[in-house]
């Protein structure tokens, strides 16, 4: 099922699917795309949740929503306006990024547990994140993959319909995310305020943002755990989706309140 909700001029987009616990799921640059497979594997035991940012794959974008924290806001209002509790919400890339901006803003204690898939969002001294927009297409494989052969698409084979709606998606993150580049000066320290479990998994080969920032992420809140997947880049629920599935499923039923979530 896919509906619209207005809230003054913002519309979210959202795919649902199953019944049970909430679970949030936050794409990250590449789109929607990234995420269909985990949300379907999610939706057989939880009420998986799946929006589209705006701005994204040609939904529309307010003009006063031009940061991360506008959208963390945003789904924060979403879930709250629909009652929802017990929420696991579950952020790769740039979604992990805007998962964390939600939780050190969550009040309401509407979100009960963190899932961050090789997540953006904070400063690491030493471990600066890879400049993506300054990559061509080999580099973005180099950085992002494992298997690099595997996944380089040559963008002269392309059509151009595609190619436009991956320039407007890198152009609407450029304009939320690019300045500062991928990151909240200040989000790493507040982190410590966040006590939901959280959970960081995070792909052995990812250069885009190392093991190591991972590790100094799962550091900074008050119950972090990272865990590395093997033989994946930095979608892991991609190049290694049983690894990945089986430590959000894990984490999903540890970190529930109840059994049920109404929807």
């Amino acid at each position: 099922m896919t509906t619209n909700r207005e809230a003054a001029d913002l519309s979210l987009t959202l795919s649902e699917a199953g019944t049970g616990r909430p679970v949030l799921i936050l794409h990250g640059g590449g789109g929607p795309a990234t995420v269909a497979g985990l949300a379907g594997h999610i939706s057989r035991t939880a009420h998986a949740i799946t929006p589209v940012h705006p701005g994204w794959d040609g939904t529309h974008r307010p003009e006063w929503l031009i940061g991360i924290d506008d959208l963390a806001l945003a789904y924060l209002d979403h879930l709250r306006d629909r009652r929802l509790d017990d929420v696991l919400v579950v952020g790769s890339s740039l979604g992990g990024w805007i998962a964390a901006e939600m939780a050190v803003r969550d009040t309401g204690g509407l979100i009960t547990g963190l899932v961050l898939i090789d997540a953006v969002g904070v400063h690491v001294e030493g471990e600066p994140i890879t400049d993506f927009f300054a990559l061509d297409a080999r580099g973005v494989a180099e950085h992002s993959w494992h298997d690099p052969d595997r996944y380089h698409v040559d963008p002269a084979g392309i059509p151009a319909d595609e190619l436009a709606r991956r320039g407007a998606n890198m152009a609407t993150m450029r304009t939320l995310a690019g300045d500062p580049y991928m990151h909240d000066p200040e989000l790493l320290r507040r982190l410590g305020h966040v006590r939901v479990p959280t959970l960081l998994v995070w792909g052995e080969s990812d250069r885009i943002v190392t093991p190591a920032y991972g590790a100094a992420y799962a550091d900074a809140f008050a119950d972090g755990t990272l865990a590395v997947v093997p033989g994946a880049g930095h979608l892991p629920q991609i190049e290694r989706p049983e690894a990945t599935t089986a430590l959000i499923d894990a984490h999903l039923h540890r970190t529930g309140t109840r059994s049920t979530a109404t929807a």
